[in-house]
């Protein structure tokens, strides 16, 4: 590519819900204070031909993307922490910069496993580096999952990505990495039902065409599936460091007011498992 060419980007449905990610994490890392500091996505979006409005994130609304990828990196680093040696599995990465941002040591095996436009994408935009290989393929395909080693611990990493599966889809998944790695855990967020039924006026989902399917109320609905799976965390958005020290007052006082009801307060939620 001639340098100084912009990829041109043309997606929908899941997929195209990245660019709005991707953008928030731009425009954070422009902020006087920012929380993720990801100059990679600021870099990467300088590099995308794409109308940025269509996403509807803005400077003021970007702090819901932003909060929520600073909570999953600090889950990750505590479980790298622990792990000199280990298999991340970055489910549904799009265009995350979290590998180069986290950084893992020799002895990570780092999977960014995505639909092959994303990855064929993520491929032009950002570089190689040692045990980092990108999966073209869709989460819930077993093919992929059988090419790993299941030797090590594993962390799996699903932000953004359970509500666009189904049940028996995601419940699968988690089954079939717990029965093929020794031990790890799943992070990952969700949606309630009211979370589910609220999708119409979710702007990002409506404008991206996608559909939302697999809302999970508590840990119940995961643990009494996957039984090999011990809970660690399950919080609501509003309850995060991420969100009570990354937003300003006036969102923090519309998290509390919104906390007052239950169904609301747990609309997301930030899910972690070990087994």
């Amino acid at each position: 590519m001639p340098a100084g060419e912009k990829i041109r980007v043309d997606m929908s449905g899941a997929p195209q819900t990245m660019l709005a990610t991707l953008y928030a994490k731009a425009l954070d890392a422009g902020a006087e204070n920012s929380l993720l500091h990801d100059t990679w996505a600021r870099d990467v979006v300088s590099r995308i031909d794409y109308d940025w409005h269509c996403t509807s994130i803005t400077a003021r609304n970007q702090f819901g993307v932003t909060t929520r990828t600073v909570h999953f990196d600090t889950w990750a680093r505590e479980f790298l922490a622990r792990h000199q040696r280990a298999t991340v599995l970055h489910l549904g990465c799009g265009l995350d910069s979290r590998v180069f941002r986290l950084a893992p040591g020799p002895g990570v095996e780092w999977y960014d496993v995505d639909y092959p436009e994303v990855i064929d994408l993520h491929k032009k935009l950002y570089p190689s580096r040692e045990h980092y290989h990108r999966v073209p393929a869709s989460v819930t395909s077993s093919d992929w999952l059988q090419a790993i080693a299941g030797d090590q611990p594993v962390l799996l990493i699903a932000e953004g990505l359970t509500m666009y599966l189904t049940e028996a889809e995601g419940i699968g998944l988690f089954r079939a990495v717990v029965e093929k790695f020794p031990c790890g855990e799943l992070q990952f967020d969700a949606f309630n039902s009211l979370g589910i039924r609220s999708q119409k006026i979710n702007t990002i989902v409506r404008r991206s065409g996608s559909t939302l399917y697999w809302a999970i109320n508590g840990p119940d609905d995961i643990v009494s599936k996957v039984p090999a799976l011990r809970l660690l965390a399950a919080i609501s958005v509003f309850d995060s460091e991420s969100f009570r020290h990354g937003v300003s007052g006036g969102y923090r006082l519309i998290g509390k007011l919104m906390s007052l009801a239950p169904s609301v307060r747990m609309m997301a939620q930030y899910h972690r498992y070990a087994f």
